[in-house]
């Protein structure tokens, strides 16, 4: 009965928080229940996971990179649609400082792979870097935000000067897959101190052709030709 009492008085607790300051959905604000958790239950329905942890053939994340650069495993999180859920999911990590929402999907993340043989063999987490002057100008690095969720699940440090980006480049937005992959060849500067870790996770918020993915594999590679790579981000277009 004690225990019973104490629990009730702790939902009792938690309602009356939630009253006095009410938690917004991390991706449209609106106001959440009491027992809605960071994203609305409208929200998270509108989100298309693409469940790539419980596959065993190649996904189409794998075959990105196929006769381009290797990798050892790969993975994406939910699929990017226009006008969609995930499509505000990455204006807001990107524009709103989207620390929360990045270290929110970073955690989901890091729950999904945690049981993932390939996975479990990671020693370092490497966000994509951004150039100093895109960092400063937003704030933060998105990649970094989900990277650190991800950390906290898979128990791998996130080490945030071992790449660096030495080349401002426009954005990819409007480019073709050559015009991408011009854009961002050879931008990226490897710390030799790589060499010590043995399988290096690279973190991401979106890949759509891969290019940037591709130069920064390429530089680590370049580095550390025996270290293992895999790939993690939050959306695949």
């Amino acid at each position: 009965m004690e225990q019973h009492s104490l629990t009730s008085k702790w939902s009792l607790l938690k309602d009356l928080s939630h009253l006095v300051y009410p938690e917004g959905c991390l991706i449209c604000d609106r106001e959440l229940s009491a027992q809605e958790k960071h994203i609305c239950s409208f929200c998270q329905e509108q989100i298309s996971y693409t469940d790539y942890q419980l596959y065993q053939d190649d996904t189409d994340m794998d075959k990105l990179f196929w006769g381009r650069v290797q990798v050892y495993s790969t993975y994406a999180h939910i699929h990017f649609k226009k006008n969609a859920a995930s499509q505000k999911i990455l204006f807001n990590l990107k524009y709103k400082d989207g620390s929360p929402l990045g270290y929110y999907f970073g955690q989901e993340i890091g729950n999904r792979l945690l049981g993932v043989d390939k996975f479990k063999s990671c020693d370092l987490i490497v966000p994509v870097p951004l150039h100093h002057k895109k960092a400063f100008i937003r704030g933060y690095n998105q990649s970094e935000m989900i990277a650190d969720g991800i950390s906290t699940i898979m128990d791998a440090p996130v080490i945030v000067d071992l790449a660096k980006r030495t080349k401002h480049s426009s954005t990819q937005t409007k480019k073709n897959r050559f015009q991408r992959w011009d854009n961002v060849s050879e931008i990226f500067k490897v710390d030799p101190k790589i060499q010590k870790y043995n399988h290096v996770m690279l973190v991401d918020d979106v890949i759509t052709t891969g290019a940037t993915m591709e130069s920064l594999i390429k530089s680590i590679q370049n580095c550390a030709p025996d270290i293992r790579i895999s790939v993690v981000t939050l959306a695949i277009a």
